[in-house]
């Protein structure tokens, strides 16, 4: 399992949004307060995050390494402001690999994806199934052996068959449980949203007032505890654009 967190608003630093709160990733990273499944999420980390007027592509940084363990990354943090970011901390699922191709966030031209869940039967024989099902061009594009990687290159797929993020997700969502249960909370964006995807765990969001304008996040959970806090409900999708959070549910096999 993993923890996520997406963010759009006025310009902020990552040291902000990943250093700062009490109850922040840092902390998620050895002491989650609202994990299931695992305890700790020390097989890497990173965060993307996207530069208007410097390039089009997000940037990212990753890691397998803890969190914790990375603190070089923390001074450079405080002089990096964005207006859109994806971030997470991994707890691998057995039998997939602690390397670095498979922590979050995964990135291809303007796309950013984090999961956070775990796809039943994926070293069985489903995860062989879900490969056959992408485009020989997504499918080749697979670095490593997890399957968040997998679930990424079927939202893509989707996206190239012209669907927007929401919906790809929910597609993505649809075709794995149509063949097996699975946890799979999304946080993804395209440089223009922030799509949380609440399928199987827990997902949160908020809106906070600031002098520079509104502040949106979508987590896996509250980094602090301010009672503002909105629990997504299961199998639901939330949508974070500049002047909105929007909340609601989708259909999905299995439900």
């Amino acid at each position: 399992m993993c923890r996520l967190l997406g963010y759009m608003g006025p310009p902020a630093t990552l040291h902000e949004l990943l250093y700062t709160p009490p109850f922040g990733l840092l902390r998620q990273s050895w002491e989650p307060r609202e994990q299931r499944h695992g305890t700790v999420n020390a097989d890497g980390w990173g965060v993307g995050w996207y530069a208007p007027g410097i390039r089009e592509a997000p940037a990212r940084y990753r890691t397998a390494r803890p969190m914790w363990a990375d603190t070089a990354f923390e001074s450079v943090a405080g002089v990096v402001e964005t207006s859109i970011a994806v971030a997470g901390v991994r707890s691998a699922t057995p039998p997939a690999p602690i390397e670095e191709s498979g922590a979050p966030p995964f990135v291809h031209e303007r796309v950013l994806f984090a999961h956070n869940g775990a796809v039943a039967g994926f070293g069985e024989g489903v995860g062989t199934k879900l490969r056959r099902s992408l485009s020989e061009t997504r499918e080749g594009g697979i670095e490593g052996g997890s399957d968040s990687e997998v679930l990424f290159a079927m939202v893509l797929d989707s996206l190239d068959e012209g669907l927007g993020l929401a919906q790809a997700l929910r597609q993505m969502a649809d075709r794995v449980l149509g063949l097996t249960e699975a946890r799979l909370n999304a946080v993804a964006s395209d440089g223009e949203t922030v799509i949380g995807l609440a399928c199987g765990d827990t997902l949160y969001s908020v809106e906070r007032p600031s002098e520079e304008g509104v502040r949106r996040f979508v987590v896996s959970e509250p980094f602090d505890d301010d009672p503002d806090w909105i629990r997504v409900p299961d199998r639901s999708i939330v949508t974070l654009d500049r002047g909105s959070l929007v909340s609601g549910p989708f259909d999905a096999t299995g439900q």
